[in-house]
């Protein structure tokens, strides 16, 4: 089937919609191999309407996944490279003298698009990184006094390297809260790498998508339709109380100086439910949360440096935490 025919007659249903969303992953498969984690959870992203930190060493295509999913969406995308001598307003966007008017008038910063592509966001000083913060959680930005709302749907996917790279600046507490979903991109197994040096010795470059036959499959209409089916995902109290009891345990680990906020335990169940529509059900389960926790939770807390001294990660600690915690029958 065509998802390009299928969604021009059926556009805001449901069911058209998650078909769409689903052949995203064979789409992007076209210029990224052997990322499909990634690819999931920025759909998943999109659909609760949250941004996206990927980490992950330099050359492992998370600049290239980005791009294809925004052509693959019929996203408008803009990309920041961020450095240490970038300013807020070239993000955000400034007042500007015209002369012809002599009036001062608001030059839009790449900020204002879909999908905002802030590549390697560590490598500016906090100053400017936070500078994103009202364009993430509010959806707009003030300049001058004057709030000036951002296009719908609205994504910050980031990149990130290791923090232990020479130049890099950690991101604050309080703007790894306003990622959603922490995704870590690997290096690629053996064999996806070697299907990366077949297709570039055989011509393909990374900067023609359209020559890679990467195309829409989906748009704005079928987000909304998915967003909407969402919502009506059914959550029992169980699921709940179980998502609740995860994070709660979090804050009582010996292991951790900072636990996951009840913002956090908001989080982890918008992704399960969005997880478990895009699976094809109508309602939450314990492995929806089991296979969202990671992603979304991992930047939410705080190893103690013993802990950090003796090899233990977030990963490690949350894993043993769902291993621990009564799951509802």
């Amino acid at each position: 089937m065509d998802p390009t025919t299928d969604n021009a007659g059926n556009a805001g249903d449901p069911g058209s919609a998650r078909a769409s969303l689903e052949a995203l992953r064979a789409e992007i498969a076209k210029a990224v191999v052997g990322q499909d984690p990634a690819v999931t959870g920025l759909v998943v992203a999109l659909l609760c309407r949250g941004h996206v930190l990927l980490e992950g060493v330099p050359g492992v295509a998370k600049t290239l996944l980005v791009r294809a999913l925004a052509s693959a969406l019929e996203l408008e995308t803009k990309r920041v490279q961020f450095t240490p001598d970038l300013m807020p307003s070239d993000i955000t966007g400034s007042l500007v003298y015209d002369t012809r008017t002599a009036e001062f008038s608001f030059q839009p910063g790449p900020v204002f698009t879909n999908l905002l592509l802030a590549d390697e966001i560590n490598r500016t000083p906090p100053k400017t990184q936070s500078s994103l913060l009202e364009a993430m959680e509010e959806r707009q930005v003030t300049v001058d006094g004057t709030p000036r709302p951002l296009p719908e749907p609205f994504l910050v996917a980031a990149t990130q390297n290791p923090v232990e790279y020479e130049g890099t600046y950690p991101l604050p507490e309080a703007q790894l809260d306003r990622f959603l979903l922490k995704l870590t991109i690997p290096l690629p197994a053996r064999q996806d790498e070697i299907d990366v040096l077949t297709r570039h010795a055989a011509g393909f470059d990374p900067r023609n998508l359209r020559a890679a036959g990467v195309r829409p499959v989906a748009g704005p209409a079928d987000l909304e339709a998915a967003r909407t089916a969402v919502a009506k995902t059914t959550v029992s109290p169980e699921i709940t109380a179980y998502v609740v009891d995860i994070c709660r345990a979090t804050r009582e680990s010996p292991s951790l100086a900072l636990g996951v906020s009840p913002r956090g335990a908001t989080a982890l169940l918008a992704t399960a439910r969005a997880w478990a529509w895009l699976t094809g059900r109508d309602y939450v389960i314990p492995d929806d949360v089991k296979a969202l926790a990671l992603p979304t939770l991992r930047h939410r807390v705080q190893l103690r440096p013993e802990a950090e001294m003796e090899g233990v990660t977030a990963d490690s600690v949350i894993n043993a935490i769902l291993a621990h915690v009564p799951v509802p029958r």
